[in-house]
């Protein structure tokens, strides 16, 4: 049964200005998502921190520090829940392996970006950079997009045989991570058409159970498509 991915589990102690400083990434990230970066004040991300509206000038330098900050924050997250998820590029596998690994990544994948409560502001802060690239879109996408989608392309690779490296392999990744993806920006849809309150642990494990069924689908017919290679 699949179960939200628990958000990072902060140091056991930490100071004051620490506390302060990650207090203002989280406001940063909630309210540049929500309202954007220009509709957003720093007198707002201070309030919204409970923190003094110069501790922005003191741990960033300024707003557009802030907002890398966010950036970095959301490569650190999702960095660490990929590297569970899929393993090191180094590890080998065998085609059985592999296919169990692109499960548990989906199965992962759906965990945090579908029901936990972080990735809607990571989501929400995400798109805007996507609709409207500034330096921080740099910084994700260097951090995560890249990395993560050339791994899954090699696990892809270990698990089909197909290049990973291939316009397909590439195209069909996407199509994996984006099946997921809908659940969060289509969220209220989904739940007005589903009939469903929220998405929390058991609505995901029914998504999870789709898409897990589409991946299966997939490989069945690569694999079926090799064997009838193989004969001629």
């Amino acid at each position: 049964m699949i179960k939200p991915t628990p958000g990072r589990t902060p140091r056991q102690e930490t100071s004051p200005a620490e506390q302060t400083r990650a207090a203002l990434v989280l406001a940063a990230l909630k309210l540049f998502g929500r309202q954007g970066f220009d509709g957003t004040s720093t007198r707002e991300i201070a309030a919204e921190a409970k923190a003094n509206i110069g501790s922005i000038a003191y741990h960033f330098g300024s707003k557009e520090g802030l907002r890398a900050a966010a950036a970095d924050h959301i490569v650190e997250t999702i960095q660490a829940i990929a590297g569970q998820a899929i393993g090191p590029a180094s590890a080998p596998s065998t085609p059985e392996a592999a296919r169990a690994q692109l499960v548990a990544a989906l199965e992962r994948m759906v965990g945090f970006i579908v029901a936990s409560p972080e990735a809607g502001e990571i989501v929400q802060f995400v798109l805007r950079e996507l609709s409207h690239p500034t330096a921080a879109l740099d910084r994700i996408y260097a951090g995560v997009f890249e990395p993560t989608h050339r791994r899954l392309c090699q696990v892809w690779e270990q698990a089909t045989g197909e290049p990973a490296e291939s316009e397909a392999t590439k195209l069909t990744v996407f199509t994996l991570i984006g099946q997921v993806i809908y659940f969060r920006i289509g969220r209220e849809a989904v739940l007005r058409r589903m009939g469903w309150r929220e998405i929390g642990a058991a609505e995901a494990a029914k998504v999870v159970s789709v898409a897990t069924n589409n991946l299966e689908a997939m490989l069945g017919a690569r694999k079926a498509a090799a064997r009838k290679e193989g004969k001629r």
